[in-house]
């Protein structure tokens, strides 16, 4: 019922946004992160940050800027003189949920920043491993990439994100709706009450985990990964880590759709989120049009 509740908080909290507030969910339940792209003002900040004030623990919301340094996000330690010691002050990168605001706004040095806290969910200074709370889920938003003052993130980091969001201009009826809805006051994410504890997560997350993966769809999903490395003409363009992100993505929208298994239509629903942001074609050609090319021509079992 909870997570029923906060399906319905997302969709409400940035109109138009349901298939956005979808894959938030997915990637909630599949122990994933998140990036969310589109020009600015259109609601991936504000969708961001209600699934984090609706799930409990502790939320730190992070915006990125050039001038950001890594011990803004990660700690540093810290000289105390009458203690003869160095203590560490953990970093904004220590909760449950961190939003991670325009985080193409920082240089690829801070971006570089988070890549051990996404994989191995711990970070790692002057040779001490500090441990990351759980659950641990990095939502990140992106400003296009044309626009002024911004950075590409790294491949390295890209593969670290379980899926990507891509969030459009709404229709004129929708933009409508919008701003009545904020002129009366219905539309606010203030004072949000928690909808999940974070026990509630992590149970949510082992009931995913239970999802059952039949060997023929295991073999589906390996079969689009070599099809979508042949159509882009690179080996590396599709890791193993994407491969089990497909996996772990579709074992949760079968999840949400109270599915015991799953089918190839939960691996085909996601499989373009999975994959977009990983796909970088020299030649600009469209991501979509090769994701889409791969989910034609390969064989459903």
């Amino acid at each position: 019922m909870s997570l029923e509740l906060l399906r319905q908080r997302l969709n409400q909290s940035v109109l138009g946004s349901e298939a956005a507030a979808e894959l938030l969910l997915v990637a909630l339940l599949a122990r994933g992160h998140v990036l969310i792209e589109g020009a600015p003002g259109i609601g991936k900040t504000s969708l961001a940050a209600t699934l984090a004030k609706s799930i409990g623990g502790v939320f730190k919301r992070i915006q990125f800027t050039p001038d950001l340094l890594p011990a803004d996000l990660l700690g540093y330690s810290l000289y105390r003189i009458n203690q003869g010691d160095f203590q560490f002050i953990p970093g904004p990168v220590f909760a449950h949920c961190v939003l991670a605001d325009e985080i193409n706004r920082t240089s690829p040095r801070v971006q570089s920043a988070l890549l051990e806290c996404m994989s191995e969910q711990q970070v790692s200074l002057d040779g001490v491993t500090h441990q990351l709370p759980s659950p641990f889920i990095v939502i990140a938003t992106q400003n296009d990439v044309h626009a002024t003052g911004t950075f590409p993130l790294p491949e390295p980091q890209l593969d670290r994100f379980l899926l990507s969001i891509r969030m459009e201009l709404p229709t004129t009826e929708v933009q409508t709706s919008i701003l009545l809805g904020h002129a009366v006051g219905e539309i606010h994410q203030h004072s949000l009450t928690e909808l999940l504890g974070t026990q509630a997560i992590l149970d949510l997350q082992k009931s995913v985990d239970a999802v059952y993966l039949d060997p023929k769809v295991a073999a589906y999903i390996t079969s689009l990964g070599d099809t979508l490395r042949r159509l882009s003409g690179a080996e590396q363009s599709v890791s193993i880590r994407a491969l089990l992100n497909v996996m772990q993505a579709a074992r949760a929208k079968a999840f949400l759709e109270g599915s015991k298994a799953v089918h190839p239509d939960h691996v085909q629903a996601i499989f373009a989120n999975v994959m977009r942001h990983r796909l970088q074609p020299d030649d600009g050609t469209d991501p979509q049009l090769l994701i889409d090319a791969a989910v034609d021509q390969t064989a459903v079992p």
